[in-house]
């Protein structure tokens, strides 16, 4: 974590003070500052790997088989460690909500399990 704000973070937010993940407000590249507002105290962290608007970032280490929490809901699982500052998404985490999540393909949500002809 920084401690450090300056006015240059990529911005995220983070619903509800349980939540270990935040949604990124503007895409964010590897070593980028993100700002962590909502629902706790600000945070700073850095971006491990780059990650789309829209997308999560974790703000807490999250270890595999923990529960990814969002809104203050339980959304997901960790299918594997994931660190502060690394995307959340379908390649580390099985959704709670949708039990087709882990045969949907991690960049574009497409389907895997369903062969189209």
């Amino acid at each position: 974590m920084i401690d450090k704000i300056d006015g240059h973070e990529k911005l995220s937010f983070r619903v509800d003070k349980a939540d270990n993940v935040a949604t990124m407000l503007c895409s964010a590249e590897v070593g980028d500052t993100i700002l962590v507002q909502g629902g706790a105290a600000a945070q700073c962290l850095k971006a491990l790997e780059g990650i789309l608007l829209g997308h999560k970032v974790a703000v807490a280490e999250i270890s595999k088989g923990d529960f990814v929490v969002k809104y203050g809901v339980r959304i997901g699982i960790a299918t594997q460690s994931i660190k502060s500052g690394e995307w959340v998404h379908l390649h580390n985490c099985r959704s709670q909500v949708d039990e087709r999540s882990g045969h949907l393909d991690h960049l574009s949500g497409a389907a895997q399990d369903t062969a189209y002809v």
